[in-house]
């Protein structure tokens, strides 16, 4: 586990959330062949792997890609990461059941149309946990009080100060 979390690490906050987007499809796909084996319909099925999904992905998202999960009122957080990621997995779900009621093959599959509605909705779900949830994003190595370099918490501006749309300075 530590292996994991050194190379998770080193990654690009970019990468590190599409990994964890990717366990979280995995999450979402599992539960999802559990649940229609089990007798739901796909639509049925699909909620409940899809909010199941979505408690990996708060967690791993808050502890190891943005780190910064908030301890101190951790619901208020999870309430917030539901309802910004509730318009990219409403896309999801639409796109989702929308596919498997077309009955056309290969994408009326539910784990084919599951895949195509992920990489519709991994972006809305990415903008949302960046600049509304984990608005703090932790810098390592960034400096610090102590000797060692402590890693510094540094709000995410969206557009400010650099030209790019990445974080930067505050804007005068």
């Amino acid at each position: 586990m530590a292996r994991f979390r050194a190379a998770l690490e080193a990654c690009p906050l970019l990468v590190k959330f599409t990994l964890v987007s990717g366990l979280g499809f995995v999450t979402d796909a599992t539960l999802l062949h559990v649940m229609i084996e089990a007798g739901l319909t796909p639509a049925a099925a699909r909620i409940v792997s899809l909010l199941c999904a979505m408690q990996v992905t708060f967690l791993i998202n808050g502890l190891l890609v943005f780190r910064c999960l908030d301890r101190a009122r951790p619901w208020r957080q999870w309430a917030t990461y539901m309802l910004a990621h509730g318009l990219g997995n409403f896309c999801n779900y639409w796109i989702f059941v929308t596919l498997v009621s077309l009955h056309r093959s290969p994408l009326a599959k539910p784990l084919a149309a599951l895949a195509v509605s992920s990489v519709l909705a991994w972006a809305l779900n990415y903008l949302a946990a960046r600049y509304l949830v984990f608005r703090h994003v932790v810098i390592p190595g960034s400096g610090g009080s102590d000797a060692a370099g402590a890693a510094m918490v540094a709000p995410v501006t969206p557009f400010a100060g650099s030209p790019h749309g990445g974080r930067g300075p505050a804007a005068p």
